[in-house]
């Protein structure tokens, strides 16, 4: 299975778990000799990067076709579109997910393309025997699909816009009454997760509270909101949320807003702006550290150099060795390491602690 780097992302593990290997191409002449008499799709996960350039999707298309090997484009998160663009742009097969932008069920989505390529993996799932037997959908979630894909092309999609774009202006109004709170409506570019968003950004050092802090916790209050961290786009250190509405019902942008409001108007400094204590220790050296998930135990090992309150490194786990970084306040020591999903996946480690004499 061939992917062009800019589609590597989580999801692939999907299509690695029937056992194909994966062969990842950065330029167009590896594109070309990538493809060999085994050869069994070429994997390409929708976005601005699959839109133009060399490795595009009706570029690679052209080489695949000429191979006789399909091209399936992963738009999960983007709308639907009729006439399909990517099937247009060459594309042999595309799938959707039922539950982002149709708003369908979260265990449907769509295969559209070459009729003998959606047969087949219709006939490796359900009701057949095949591999993806496991993973069968039920009656219910095939017949919520298909109201989900009848509502899509009756929807209004114009006033449905228009609609998101009142309730966003909304709380802007509200947030924006606050002195040192900015709100301003984004609008998308490309079609993945396509809705106008709203940023509000604001200065932690004024607050004393982070956006990621405030999306925090207005996710575990009642009731619960669902925000993004936001950050500003310039050279200043601005902070903020951003709030999608494609997923609120009619009256909940008021909640949103009044949520909102009450935090920032009256904001408890959880993230002070005060400088780091010095270090009770130096952590440089190599460091055996015991992990315990939820199923299962490793040992992985982290190679530290301390200079004054900066910590950096790397962290090697079972397979793989990544960087690292982070920061010691006294004896308060926090190290964060990440292996980014352009590998194929993603893994996220946070570190944190107090030394307390040797340990």
């Amino acid at each position: 299975m061939i992917i062009p780097k800019h589609s590597r992302n989580v999801y692939d593990a999907a299509v690695r778990a029937v056992g194909a290997r994966v062969i990842e191409v950065k330029a167009a002449e590896e594109l070309e000799a990538a493809f060999g008499p085994r050869t069994a799709m070429v994997y390409i996960l929708a976005g601005p990067n699959a839109d133009e350039g060399p490795l595009s999707t009706r570029a690679i298309a052209e080489v695949a076709k000429g191979k006789g090997v399909p091209v399936l484009v992963d738009a999960a998160a983007e709308i639907l579109t009729i006439p399909n663009v990517h099937l247009q742009a060459g594309a042999d097969l595309v799938g959707y997910s039922g539950g982002k932008c149709l708003r369908g069920p979260q265990t449907a989505g769509l295969l559209l393309g070459r009729k003998d390529l959606v047969r087949a993996a219709w006939v490796h799932s359900a009701p057949h025997h095949g591999f993806a037997r496991g993973l069968k959908v039920g009656k219910e979630e095939a017949t919520g699909m298909l109201m989900a894909v009848e509502m899509w092309v009756r929807r209004d999609h114009t006033a449905e816009w228009s609609r998101w774009t009142s309730w966003l202006e909304h709380i802007s109004r509200r947030v924006a009454t606050i002195g040192g709170v900015t709100a301003s409506v984004v609008q998308p570019v490309g079609l993945s997760n396509r809705t106008p968003s709203l940023k509000v950004l604001w200065d932690p050092k004024r607050f004393g509270i982070s956006g990621e802090t405030v999306a925090r916790e207005l996710f575990d209050g009642d009731p619960r909101l669902a925000l993004f961290p936001a950050r500003g786009e310039g050279e200043g250190s601005e902070t903020g949320v951003s709030i999608n509405p494609y997923m609120l019902s009619p009256g909940e942008e008021k909640i949103v807003a009044d949520r909102l409001y009450a935090f920032l108007s009256n904001p408890t400094r959880k993230d002070p702006d005060a400088p780091l204590a010095p270090p009770v220790a130096d952590l440089s050296g190599q460091w055996d550290v015991g992990i315990e998930y939820a199923a299962g135990t490793s040992r992985h090992v982290l190679h530290l150099r301390q200079r004054g309150n900066e910590i950096d490194g790397s962290h090697q786990g079972d397979f793989v060795s990544r960087d690292l970084s982070g920061t010691i306040d006294g004896d308060a020591v926090r190290i964060r390491s990440l292996y980014t999903e352009e590998n194929g996946d993603a893994l996220v480690f946070t570190f944190s602690g107090r030394i307390e004499g040797d340990s």
